[in-house]
């Protein structure tokens, strides 16, 4: 299809038209030129140079359509991975989000579990101040009423020994043996 296109362009610009004369003559340049050029297009012919040519073209219009294509196939693959690191980074985030809340979480629970243990804390220190005081409290009862007794029994001696005689002393201390006796068989 190209030969005859380009045999009608050879033809129609042809030299023979502007030339003036015989044309088929050797005298003649434009007859010269003219078979100098289809003798150069006769030999590119013969050495297939169109086809070499359209072969090259071919070639590199596979090449350059292999290279979109790589191209393309690449552009997919880099959209597919952006997707993926889009997709990875939306569960991070969702993660992070996960994180933070147990985190809050987990800070407002240790918060309210140490307000319980200062609580728990207060409440025993509270009783057991109570049980110091209320032991004080028997405590100083105690060496008040011993003191009490002692003084009330130093008084009694002294009443007693002021009123009881030495013969009467005795008397009391033999029956108090004979009572101590009888209560511990």
């Amino acid at each position: 299809m190209r030969i005859p296109a380009t045999l009608a362009v050879i033809l129609a610009a042809t030299p023979a038209a502007a030339a003036t004369g015989p044309f088929f003559s050797l005298g003649n340049t434009d007859f010269i030129v003219l078979l100098g050029f289809l003798l150069f297009i006769a030999v590119l012919f013969y050495f297939k140079v169109p086809g070499i040519l359209a072969g090259l073209l071919d070639k590199r219009a596979d090449q350059i359509k292999s290279e979109l294509d790589e191209a393309k196939s690449l552009r997919e693959e880099a959209q597919a991975l952006l997707a993926s690191y889009e997709r990875k980074q939306k569960e991070v985030q969702v993660q992070a989000d996960r994180i933070v809340a147990t985190a809050k979480s987990e800070a407002a629970s240790a918060a309210e579990q140490a307000k319980l243990d200062l609580q728990a804390s207060i409440t025993r220190r509270l009783a057991a101040a109570q049980d110091q005081i209320a032991s004080a409290e028997a405590s100083a009862v105690k060496e008040v009423t011993n003191r009490a007794v002692t003084v009330a029994i130093a008084a009694a001696r002294e009443v007693i020994a002021g009123q009881v005689t030495a013969s009467d002393a005795n008397k009391m201390i033999d029956e108090s043996i004979a009572t101590v006796e009888q209560k511990l068989h």
